[in-house]
């Protein structure tokens, strides 16, 4: 099923495929939810996948002002309660595993289980937590030329030459937009609320070749989670859900499907 759903001032562009319990699936910050489409059959047989454009992404239609963190966070307890569900197990992928944890921490009641993929904790931000982020930066403002170079920090050389598309992947890059430029200053946002305080069982991964979020900074969330478990992914760069999203679900899979002890558990 895809669609548009009203969810408080929004018209939010989502797919849903899958029966079972409900997993919410949190796309990057230059993403849509179309990241995850090679990610959701693999999924689908066991859960009830749901992927959603975030504001100022996709086909999602809300309000033209800048957003929060916050208002991201309040999004998805909404969309989640939009689709009739009272909680549901998250993913949150880069960016989307800030919203991740956003979420987690201002609606706790809305989330069972956590999955945060090449993240980075809150509430520091992206250059303090990543070394090479002014590079990154420079890279991006030199759209669409630098386009071929900027791909090699999301997939290793090795998967780009499997899949020779993705080094032109950013050369549609949009020219700057009222909607781009909002959608900047959302993901420069965070909350006063750690990562620590989140009380939600959390699997972390990251993949171990991943220049844009270094694998020690996702992997040492693990030191500050309670209930936390931390898994490398040999191999693989920043987008998992595109260079091995059989890889993926299986650790996915895995760790939402493992028995629990905790009251209430929707698994």
């Amino acid at each position: 099923m895809t669609g548009l759903l009203q969810v408080g001032e929004l018209r939010v562009g989502f797919e849903r495929r899958g029966n079972g319990p409900p997993l919410v699936l949190m796309h990057g910050a230059e993403a849509s939810r179309h990241m995850f489409a090679e990610l959701m059959p693999h999924l689908a047989e066991h859960f009830t996948v749901i992927a959603y454009d975030q504001r100022d992404c996709g086909d999602t239609e809300g309000p033209e002002r800048p957003s929060t963190l916050t208002d991201l966070a309040g999004d998805a307890m909404r969309l989640i309660e939009a689709l009739g569900f009272g909680r549901a197990h998250v993913f949150g992928s880069s960016f989307g595993g800030r919203v991740a944890q956003a979420l987690a921490l201002l609606h706790p009641a809305s989330v069972d289980r956590l999955v945060l993929g090449s993240t980075w904790p809150l509430p520091g931000s992206y250059e303090s937590a990543c070394p090479d982020a002014a590079r990154l930066a420079e890279l991006r403002s030199q759209l669409p030329g630098s386009a071929e170079e900027l791909a090699t920090w999301f997939f290793p050389e090795a998967f780009l030459a499997e899949r020779p598309a993705l080094r032109k992947l950013f050369a549609n890059a949009r020219t700057q937009s009222a909607r781009s430029s909002r959608r900047s200053q959302t993901v420069q946002t965070a909350i006063a609320e750690g990562a620590g305080a989140i009380s939600a069982p959390t699997l972390l991964l990251a993949g171990e070749v991943d220049r844009v979020v270094p694998p020690q900074v996702t992997l040492s969330m693990a030191d500050t989670i309670r209930h936390a478990e931390a898994v490398p992914m040999p191999g693989i760069g920043h987008v998992a859900a595109i260079q091995s999203p059989q890889r993926l679900a299986e650790q996915i899979l895995r760790f939402l499907r493992a028995p629990s002890t905790r009251r209430g558990d929707i698994r």
